[in-house]
């Protein structure tokens, strides 16, 4: 491959990457303003990072703390990303669109108790 093309290629990959960035940081912008939950997980997030580096005894502690309210925010962002894909399929009820937005709904509560979890063991 010579030098120009690998020099494109380069340029391509690096402003893809900088468009799914701007992407990204819009949808963490348009889920704190729109979404509640979110919010709430948010300020929370803002305790447990520093509670979680000072209660966590090494590397590992730390990160199964923090990370644990991250999977939280990131299961909270799947699940408003089916709840606003359903509702813009229509308002009407429907059996199927219930159950996206429910089984959405359950993998926060699981990740809620899983962080729970994680504190309890490590921390208390």
């Amino acid at each position: 491959m010579d030098s120009d093309k690998l020099k494109a290629d380069l340029q391509a990959s690096l402003e893809r990457l900088c468009r799914a960035t701007g992407y990204s940081l819009a949808g963490l912008k348009a889920a704190f303003r729109n979404e509640q939950a979110f919010r709430l997980e948010v300020y929370i997030f803002c305790l447990v990072l520093p509670l979680g580096l000072w209660f966590g005894e090494g590397g590992v502690e730390k990160v199964l703390l923090v990370g644990s309210w991250v999977l939280v925010m990131v299961c909270e962002l799947v699940n408003s990303a089916v709840e606003a894909v359903v509702d813009r399929i229509g308002p009407e009820r429907h059996e199927l669109s219930g159950r996206a937005k429910d089984i959405a709904s359950a993998t926060v509560m699981l990740t809620l108790g899983l962080a729970a979890l994680t504190w309890w063991l490590l921390v208390f």
